[in-house]
């Protein structure tokens, strides 16, 4: 059964998937919580996000993700990243990555 995102929340996921270099098929989306997020003028999503990048390559797959994610351009219909971290990286044990992240996105 497959999990229904919200549209931030699905193109975020597609772009930082491209980011990272590797197919689709072989990242595992272990976790991705999105929750309405808002201020005194704007409005969006809090997006937690769990990646499973598997080895030979994962470091390579993790460098591309992290260099210059913060100040990215994140071509997403509607909405804009105002933030984006990685919050906990962990070794799989297997030469598989583990990541934790974190997000924001306002709709415009």
């Amino acid at each position: 059964m497959r999990a229904v995102l919200s549209p931030a929340a699905a193109q975020l996921l597609r772009c930082l998937l491209s980011r990272i270099g590797l197919k689709r098929d072989s990242v595992l989306v272990s976790a991705f919580r999105s929750v309405d997020w808002q201020s005194l003028t704007f409005t969006g999503e809090r997006h937690e996000i769990s990646l499973r990048i598997p080895g030979p390559d994962s470091a390579r797959a993790v460098a591309l993700l992290r260099d210059g994610l913060a100040d990215a351009e994140w071509p997403l219909r509607g909405h804009v990243v105002a933030d984006i971290v990685i919050v906990a990286e962990r070794d799989a044990g297997d030469g598989a990555i583990l990541l934790d992240m974190e997000a924001l996105t306002l709709s415009d």
